[in-house]
């Protein structure tokens, strides 16, 4: 039966199939009978059984047990009932083995009864305890896990084993000098800190085929400070778990000439010819810390140039090469060229390609490119043998993955063709073209594909100005594209001047709607939008890749590099700038339990701090709130939250009011946060503060909130009320006894807001400050400098569309609106802005059909501009009635959002506006938008008398009075 899935490929091994299709089950969500029939189905030898058992206890069934137990006593009961009767069959060794959490709970599992562990608390403590690497004790030289119930559970149990004591390891540079290989990064035990020097030693061991002896690279431990900050265990030093290996070259030499001898000696027999052959190592680290010894796998490459280590030429073909495999482990291989690339044409239908074998006579054999046999024609000549490998252009264009170039002789084993000293070729053929490239390990791949932009030259000015400089054959404008994970675009002109061009931006200052702001943090991706609005990847040349410049550059706080990762593919890495007593699990410990509890002891200070929307925008309540005491000259300290160098605050002077009152900018999660929250008198913002914050008496927190709900939060959505009480509802809990004043736009919203959040405190029924510039005397003119801010024509229909985002479905950016019809069907005398949720994927706006202001600073200044607001369940309607324009409601999937978020209204019967559920009704009803209003007008003015009565352009006025005003 078609099922639509693509059926996973079958890997040989009974073992890993079925593991396989049971993290398959769970991934889907299938109930646990299901999964435990996989488990349980014969099929399996008694030592894959035993193999099986392990693995599905430490991973998909050991995550469904830590599951259950959070989900509450059914949940445990019904997980134990099914789950006991196959724990009792299991192997007692395979029991024992297992990692120490798992260990402890299964233990629990098969020896208690189900009543008790269902209704008591023991799994959840044993869960909740594991959940913390570091949980580490040393008894007598000897370590074990610090966990709960050690009365009750025998102690040899808690005994680090194996399986618990795996290396963290990362490679941060991998080199050559003077002909010896250096490698340098850092490896530890997690829980098990590296103070000193002190019984303390690490060795890197090559481990190769079979009887082959191993390899112990010269190995010492250095001061590595960066392991610590970036460690996930609190408390844990590793300062000293740095270490630097290296090796020459002999010792790999002579074994493996060792291992040729005796694998000649086998062709021999078999009257084969000898073949030069390529022994690989794989790279372990052995770690002896504080009595503990553990080996694993040398794991973990830096991106960037850690990622293409260079090899080392032996001479007479020979290479040693360190690479990395597919799940990132290092590996060296000692490597003879035995087919080496010497040329590349073009005749006519056929794209030749010349290869040499050194030291081999062949007449005969075939080359293979990606599994496909090709004939081949071999000419013998002196040193070796000359083959040309003839590939059919017309069949190379069809193709849309290139593949690595083979040369098989006949009689001999394949041999992978190298690229050597030849160059690199890339042949161009109307909009397409044909490279033979070199991948990360130097051999051969061949490939057909558009065009792709290449980058031959990277600069940073002192300015911060990064020059990309490349070659792109072709003509038209064109633009460079920075995307980010999360789905925000910037593009970026690309000057040409015949087949090369060039491109400049500042990353710390990228335009944003007639301002700067800098990227964002986070990993942003390159690729280049032709004439035709097609994307297309970019690359870095090879040749430029030893002399590319990925270091740091630091720039007002943030740091920037651009890097050549996954072996030629450019991005471009943005993060904070930190100082090192901030970094990882350890600075933010220390912040949290020792310098806020600290500063909460010293005295307060009458300063005021602003976060909107965890510092992430400077607009709604808390933004009116500040504008209106620095325009009434309260020069008292205002301390601005600033996250990720989101925005820059405006002073005084920048808003018209006068030189006088500059305000403070403080970075999130900052030193200077935690000092400012813990000290100023009063704090004011529109959502819940960090969770390490806790309220003095004497400090006022004012929470503005951001918007009337229309959706069910807080404690009336499902999971909240669930027992025992989620970890979210003791946050919110605690968070809400900080509060000292709740703003509400209405005594509707006050009803809701109290309920939800459980709050008992004052509230100040005044309207929302951020609605008054809609209703400002000067609202025109400002309305005209935002239009005039994007690029709005005068006169021209302003539609709005700002839906709020799905908990169902947050990765979709479709707009499920045409609005090529749109614009067909209501005339180029509209425009639409589509604004999208900063909890949804960047919506997807067509080129020339709409604007994506989804980045805009201020949503209100997009209220003042639209003429029409398109929404679904988002509060800005409750907002947007306030400019008694129309409002029309997208409600494509009315039924399913209110089954899965619920809604605290009937739209039906009090929306302001019409519910559509196609994108066709909402054009339609754009067409006759006035017809529309009308007949909604009534339904309209109710709707603002019961959910917006106070919004009359006063309500900062009497906010500020009530909280700032003696």
């Amino acid at each position: 039966m078609a099922t639509g899935a693509t059926p996973a490929r079958a890997s040989g091994d009974p073992v890993v199939d079925r593991l396989r299709a049971v993290q398959d089950l769970c991934d889907r969500g299938e109930p646990l009978e299901s999964i435990m029939d996989a488990i349980l189905a014969d099929g399996l030898t008694p030592a894959e059984r035993r193999r099986f058992d392990a693995d599905v206890l430490a991973g998909p069934l050991g995550s469904r047990l830590d599951i259950a137990t959070k989900r509450g006593a059914a949940r445990r009961r019904e997980f134990l009932t099914l789950v006991k009767p196959y724990l009792a069959g299991v192997d007692p060794r395979v029991k024992r083995d297992l990692p120490v959490a798992r260990r402890l709970a299964f233990h629990l599992v098969d020896r208690r009864e189900i009543d008790e562990l269902a209704e008591g608390d023991a799994l959840q403590k044993l869960v909740t305890a594991a959940a913390e690497p570091s949980r580490r004790v040393r008894k007598n030289m000897r370590w074990y896990a610090d966990l709960p119930l050690q009365d009750e559970i025998p102690e040899p149990l808690y005994r680090l084993r194996r399986a618990d004591l795996i290396p963290v390891t990362q490679i941060d540079e991998i080199s050559w000098s003077g002909g010896r290989l250096h490698v340098t990064g850092h490896a530890y035990l997690a829980g098990l800190s590296v103070r000193s020097r002190r019984f303390n030693r690490a060795t890197v061991v090559l481990r190769g085929p079979r009887w082959l002896p191993p390899v112990r690279m010269r190995t010492r431990r250095i001061f590595r400070p960066e392991a610590t900050h970036g460690a996930q265990e609190v408390g844990c030093n590793y300062d000293w778990s740095g270490f630097t290996a290296e090796l020459g070259p002999w010792p790999l030499r002579w074994r493996s000439a060792v291992r040729a001898v005796v694998r000649g000696g086998k062709r021999l027999l078999r009257r084969r010819e000898i073949v030069q052959d390529t022994t690989t190592w794989r790279a372990e680290i052995v770690i002896w810390s504080r009595g503990a010894r553990a080996v694993g796998l040398l794991r973990g490459p830096s991106v960037g140039r850690t990622e293409r280590p260079a090899g080392l030429d032996l001479g007479r073909g020979w290479w040693i090469r360190p690479v990395w495999t597919s799940d990132r482990a290092l590996q060296v291989v000692l490597q003879p060229t035995r087919a080496e690339l010497t040329g590349v044409q073009l005749d006519g239908e056929r794209l030749l390609v010349e290869v040499f074998l050194p030291g081999k006579e062949a007449t005969r054999g075939h080359a293979r490119l990606d599994g496909h046999r090709i004939a081949a024609d071999f000419t013998p000549v002196e040193g070796g043998t000359t083959v040309v490998v003839p590939l059919a252009v017309s069949s190379l264009l069809q193709e849309r993955d290139g593949g690595r170039l083979w040369i098989e002789p006949k009689g001999d084993p394949a041999a992978s063709v190298m690229i050597g000293k030849a160059r690199e070729s890339r042949t161009v053929i109307d909009d397409r073209e044909i490279a033979v490239l070199r991948d990360r390990r130097d051999r051969v791949s061949v490939s057909a594909h558009r065009i792709h932009p290449i980058i031959t030259a990277v600069a940073w000015d002192d300015q911060g100005t990064l020059t990309l400089q490349g070659t792109y054959p072709g003509s038209g404008a064109a633009e460079l594209t920075l995307k980010h994970r999360a789905g925000m675009i910037h593009a970026v002109p690309l000057e040409r001047e015949g087949s090369r061009f060039t491109v400049r931006f500042a990353p710390a200052a990228m335009p944003r709607f007639g301002d700067t702001a800098p990227l964002s943090s986070g990993t942003w991706s390159m690729a280049v939008r032709d004439p035709a609005k097609k994307i297309l990847p970019v690359r870095v040349d090879h040749a430029a890749l030893d002399t590319l410049d990925e270091e740091t550059k630091i720039r007002d706080g943030r740091e920037y590099r651009l890097i050549s990762t996954r072996f030629d593919v450019p991005v471009l890495s943005v993060a904070e700038h930190l100082p090192d007593d901030e970094k990882g699990a350890g600075g933010l410990y220390a912040l949290r339990r020792g310098f806020y509890p600290a500063e909460r002891t010293r005295e307060l200070t009458d300063t005021t701090v602003y976060v909107a929307y965890d510092g992430r925008q400077y607009e709604g309540n808390v933004r009116a709130v500040y504008e209106e005491r620095v325009r009434r000259g309260d020069d008292r300290e205002h301390i601005w939250v600033v996250k990720d160098g989101a925005f820059t605050p405006p002073g005084s002077a920048e808003l018209g009011f006068g030189p006088d009152v500059r305000p403070t900018v403080i970075r999130a999660g900052s030193r200077e946060h935690y000092a400012a929250l813990a000290r100023s008198r009063y704090v004011v913002t529109n959502g819940f503060l960090p969770q390490w914050f806790r309220a003095r008496e004497d400090q006022m927190v004012v929470q503005t909130w951001h918007g009337s709900p229309l959706k069910r939060m807080g404690n009336d959505l499902p999971h909240m009320s669930r027992d025992p009480r989620p970890p979210a509802w003791h946050r919110q809990a605690v968070e809400v006894r900080g509060w000292d004043l709740l703003l509400s736009q209405s005594p509707w919203a006050t009803s809701v807001l109290r309920k939800a959040f459980g709050y008992r405190g004052e509230v100040l029924e005044s309207g929302y400050p951020r609605n008054d510039v809609l209703l400002a005397p000067e609202r025109e003119e400002t309305a005209a400098r935002v239009r005039a801010r994007l690029g709005i024509a005068r006169g021209a229909r302003v539609v709005l569309y700002a839906p709020t985002y799905r908990d169902y479905d947050r990765k979709n950016a479709s707009i499920r609106i045409d609005l090529a019809e749109a614009r067909r069907v209501l005339g180029p005398g509209h425009e639409f802005l589509i604004r999208g949720h900063s909890m949804q994927a960047a919506p997807n706006v067509p080129a020339g059909l709409g604007r994506d202001v989804t980045a805009y600073p201020d949503i209100a200044d997009l209220l003042l501009i639209a003429d029409v607001l398109i929404t679904d369940y988002s509060s800005v309607m409750f907002d947007f009635a306030v400019t008694s324009r129309p409002i029309l409601l997208f409600t494509h999937d009315l039924q399913r959002y209110s089954s899965k978020r619920g809604l605290y209204l009937d739209l039906a019967a009090e929306a302001p506006g019409p519910l559509l559920s196609t994108g066709a009704e909402v054009i339609k009803a754009l067409r006759s938008i006035d017809e529309v209003a009308a007949a909604h007008a009534e339904r309209y003015e109710r709707f603002q008398r019961t959910y917006a009565p106070r919004d009359d352009g006063k309500a900062t006025r009497r906010l500020v009075d009530h909280v700032f005003v003696p």
